[in-house]
């Protein structure tokens, strides 16, 4: 275990390309997941979002920096960094369920939850280094915020002038 300690935090200047080009990229596919939210004035909005994708992918890098450091630990010591992921993901799903409120018999705040859950896979996928994933996953979710909603709001007013008829 002290053979890690000097190990940690001696970085190249590749890693810290790699870092930023990460930590970038998840705060930029998180800001525009919120900005969804932020327009149709979510309390989580455009910050929460970049915040949850920045702090995903830091995660995602520190477990992955923890793997790369054990050369030297005992073969009995194991490493296990899906356990950072499964912390993560229990972190944001807690955050998207204090999204969700019961307002006068109605629930709201779903597809905020839904979308906290997004930028946090966001965020992970950019941390590990799937940047094309998270960039296709963020075009997919884009879609499903904005056209579905469309959908769902053009459906919604139709359902309430025939329910005035």
């Amino acid at each position: 275990m002290q053979d890690l300690l000097p190990t940690i935090g001696q970085f190249t200047s590749s890693d810290t390309a790699m870092y930023a080009e990460r930590l970038g990229l998840a705060l930029l596919l998180g800001m525009v997941i919120g900005l969804d939210r932020e327009l149709h004035r979510k309390p989580a909005g455009l910050r929460s979002h970049m915040l949850v994708s920045l702090a995903s992918a830091s995660f995602a890098l520190i477990a992955m920096e923890i793997v790369d450091s054990v050369d030297g630990w005992d073969e009995h010591v194991r490493i296990d960094p899906t356990r950072v992921l499964e912390a993560v993901v229990t972190g944001i799903a807690f955050l998207g369920a204090g999204a969700i409120i019961r307002n006068k018999g109605e629930v709201e705040g779903i597809t905020t939850g839904a979308s906290l859950w997004l930028t946090g896979a966001l965020g992970v996928a950019c941390g590990v280094g799937q940047l094309y994933l998270a960039g296709m996953t963020a075009v997919l979710g884009v879609i499903v915020l904005v056209v579905i909603g469309l959908i769902e709001r053009r459906a919604e007013r139709r359902r309430d002038c025939v329910g005035d008829e």
